[in-house]
């Protein structure tokens, strides 16, 4: 009889975390594991259901910067009480608990309750956010972490956080083809448009949309008149960082050529539109997925040489690496692209082949039931 995997879920959005708990649940072997997942109500669990995976709609407590501080201590402690509330309601028994990423604070105590192994998966890299009070606060969290009964990271940067036993387990996609570049262009109205490049994610302060804002004004890519496309939304009450963005455009006076096109389901419209796609991170991304779509779609990709991205690009060979938060690299490697459309297709080609055979979907999923089937024998 299969087993029931419980998995807690912070987002029902369509960004990288997301996808993957899609594609992680929807390859499991069902006559050996039965999904049950907890989320927010939203495009995610509506494409659960369609997939036949039992959802609960829950919004679980996660961790959030204000908690390193002490201000967010009072809600997060209230939100732990209701998701205990919630989680003893769900119906047993319940052989593993995952959860799909270490932002969610429920998981420990859900493996309590239901005396089951925990799996903590980790897609984040801690090092530099919050400032001095979230530093000290690390070392705690880090614990907390570590104490689960396995502990995967998405990439050897963000297991490098770590004292032992975190194994690497690299996300999985599945190849994308993407649009016909004259009918994509012409669905995001870039009719004419010259080197087109895009950055694709949540709109924050260090996925480093301003980066490429200001890589746009550089004289380097203003010569071109290339057009930026920012594709994504702020996350929930971080409305802020796109009002910021959309200031910067302006007083970069940019105008058109700095589009923010909003969260798009279509990534093959896009990448279809793009000669290049930029990944100008400010603080150490895990492992950015925009990185292997673009290479799964034949893009050539520029990426900060940070966090787990140069696990992904060898620079000079499968893609480009600069520095981060430094537009005038960005604008110079974009140009190197714009001036060489031959170079781009060669960086394209060769990332392509490379990341099909690494970031396989049921690769991703064989190494995590392998981790089920250890903890429960």
């Amino acid at each position: 009889m299969a087993r029931t995997v419980l998995y807690l879920h912070s987002s029902s959005g369509l960004y990288g975390a997301d996808l993957q708990l899609l594609a992680l649940v929807s390859g499991l072997d069902g006559s050996r594991y039965r999904p049950l997942v907890v989320l927010p109500d939203g495009e995610l669990a509506a494409l659960l259901d369609g997939a036949g995976v039992e959802t609960v709609r829950h919004p679980l407590a996660v961790l959030r910067r204000s908690l390193a501080s002490g201000r967010g201590l009072p809600s997060a402690a209230a939100g732990l009480a209701r998701d205990r509330r919630a989680l003893a309601r769900l119906p047993g028994p319940v052989a593993l608990v995952h959860s799909n990423t270490s932002i969610v604070l429920a998981g420990p105590a859900a493996a309590r309750r239901f005396h089951a192994p925990y799996v903590q998966h980790v897609r984040e890299i801690y090092a530099g956010i919050g400032g001095e009070a979230a530093r000290l606060a690390w070392p705690m969290l880090r614990r907390r972490l570590e104490r689960a009964d396995a502990l995967l990271c998405v990439s050897a940067a963000a297991a490098a956080q770590f004292r032992a036993r975190a194994a690497v387990v690299h996300s999985g996609f599945r190849p994308i083809e993407p649009r016909p570049r004259a009918e994509a262009r012409s669905a995001l109205g870039l009719d004419g448009a010259g080197f087109v490049v895009a950055v694709v994610g949540r709109i924050s302060d260090w996925k480093g949309q301003d980066v490429l804002a200001r890589a746009l004004a550089e004289p380097e890519l203003a010569a071109t008149a290339a057009t930026g496309l920012v594709v994504g939304d702020a996350a929930p009450g971080q409305e802020e960082h796109l009002a910021a963005l959309a200031g910067l455009r302006d007083r970069l006076g940019l105008g058109d050529r700095l589009r923010l096109l909003g969260h798009r389901s279509d990534v093959e419209t896009v990448y279809g539109a793009a000669d290049a796609v930029a990944v100008p991170s400010t603080h150490p991304d895990a492992l950015p997925n925009v990185a292997i779509e673009a290479a799964l779609a034949g893009v050539p990709v520029v990426a900060s040489a940070i966090g787990g991205l140069p696990e992904i690009v060898a620079d000079g060979a499968t893609g480009l690496l600069v520095p981060p938060g430094d537009p005038g690299a960005l604008a110079r490697a974009l140009r190197s692209l714009a001036d060489d459309p031959a170079l781009g297709r060669r960086l394209a080609e060769a990332s392509s082949a490379e990341t099909r055979g690494r970031f396989g979907v049921r690769r991703m999923v064989d190494e995590v039931q392998a981790c089920y089937d250890r903890l429960l024998p």
